[in-house]
């Protein structure tokens, strides 16, 4: 299956201000689902309606003694740590052949430092993991602060299982601190006390928290896609529902990055809302980001710059690597068939101006999600077809659906 978004077919008429409500963050969900089995008077609103959510949904209700995770990297490190202190229960943990290949020694080890029972069944480092859940005997771990964020998060989410409180030591400088911020500040929703301070974490334990509801805001990467929208349109104006100026999400310094791409977004505070817009700025020649905070915007932001003929230095990108493609790898082989000139290393992208689009290019996703929502605002200026349009409901299952209702034409074939 592929889709197939036709330029020549666009209506440009129908570029009328357009109106999307996107579900909840994917990461603020994912981190409130585990805090609920430990404190079932928490309450969560607005939760994602992605598979990655729904995947942690059915692992966390599983009464099985295997648990596929398919291609839920979040899944596979959140579950891991979770199952590890989780008494007396034993599971096989697995997932696609591709999360196979994703390494986790690091959690893994961390882990054991902790005291948690762990095997790998396959090839030492990779899932799937053979987990025999117990009370773990110590409460002090030291890691490297460079890895997936989502490792040292996976830690922190066992918070609630020490009686003594827990300690992160982290080594090296930190990746993608926004995201463990989140995970922080959640915690501190919940009434413990956490500080951050250097390269340690100290969390104070507590086993009870008040009644409490968190509504989830949508999700800034999602926003992404519809940023890049407007940048690359003559005057179109989108508003996203259910977002907030003070975010807990990294991504959410996309108002900030596409000021540069002549894309104001204006806030309503008084109901959550964004508009996004295009203004007339000068333009840009060359552009250098550090995205080591917020990586999952990065395709996003190439995809854009090689539309508008902006040449862009991305560094920080190393977690990029080890997602459900080599990500770096991928935009260079997909861009370049578009006529990009692409330099990759194993931390950084540097693309140059393009002064035209091939047409009629087939992009591969290779099951990779953001693959295919960060190529397809490039039909507004050249006819391009997604191969495997389905692979969205990792993260976002009705983009298809909302790009329409921005007014570009969808074919499924």
């Amino acid at each position: 299956m592929k889709a197939n978004l036709s330029y020549d077919s666009l209506n440009k008429d129908n570029f009328k201000n357009s109106i999307i409500e996107i579900s909840g963050s994917k990461s603020e969900s994912n981190r409130l689902l585990i805090l609920e089995q430990y404190f079932r008077n928490l309450k969560i609103e607005n939760i994602s309606n992605c598979n990655d959510t729904v995947v942690i949904q059915n692992a966390l209700q599983s009464q099985e003694n295997t648990i596929d995770i398919h291609h839920a990297g979040t899944a596979m490190r959140f579950l891991t740590a979770y199952f590890s202190a989780k008494e007396g229960k034993e599971i096989i943990l697995t997932g696609s052949q591709r999360m196979k290949e994703r390494p986790i020694k690091v959690l893994v080890d961390a882990l054991k430092q902790l005291g948690a029972d762990i095997q790998y069944i396959e090839n030492d480092g990779f899932p799937p993991l053979l987990i025999k859940g117990k009370k773990l005997s110590r409460n002090e771990v030291t890691l490297n602060a460079n890895v997936s964020s989502q490792y040292i998060s996976a830690l922190l989410l066992l918070a609630p299982v020490f009686k003594d409180g827990l300690t992160l030591n982290l080594q090296g400088e930190i990746t993608s601190r926004p995201y463990l911020d989140m995970t922080i500040t959640l915690l501190k929703k919940l009434g413990f006390n956490c500080k951050f301070e250097g390269n340690e974490i100290k969390i104070d334990a507590i086993q009870e928290i008040n009644n409490t509801k968190i509504i989830v805001e949508a999700d800034w990467s999602s926003a992404s896609y519809f940023y890049s929208i407007v940048a690359l349109s003559e005057n179109k104006k989108i508003t996203l529902r259910s977002f907030q100026k003070n975010s807990l999400q990294g991504d959410s310094k996309l108002s900030e990055i596409y000021e540069n791409f002549g894309v104001k977004t204006s806030f309503n505070d008084a109901t959550n809302e964004i508009t996004i817009s295009k203004t007339k700025v000068d333009h840009l020649t060359k552009v250098s980001l550090d995205l080591s905070d917020a990586p999952d915007i990065a395709q996003t932001i190439a995809v854009t710059c090689f539309g508008l003929n902006i040449s862009c230095t991305l560094t920080g990108l190393h977690t990029l690597k080890i997602k459900e493609t080599d990500r770096l790898q991928a935009l260079k082989v997909e861009l370049e068939k578009l006529g990009a000139e692409v330099i990759i290393t194993n931390d950084s992208l540097e693309l140059f101006t393009s002064l035209h689009i091939k047409p009629n290019v087939l992009i591969e996703t290779y099951e990779d999600h953001r693959m295919a929502m960060a190529f397809a605002p490039l039909a507004l200026l050249s006819s391009i077809s997604i191969e495997n349009p389905d692979v969205v409901n990792k993260s976002y299952p009705n983009f298809w659906k909302d790009l329409e209702i921005t007014g570009v034409l969808i074919d499924y074939k």
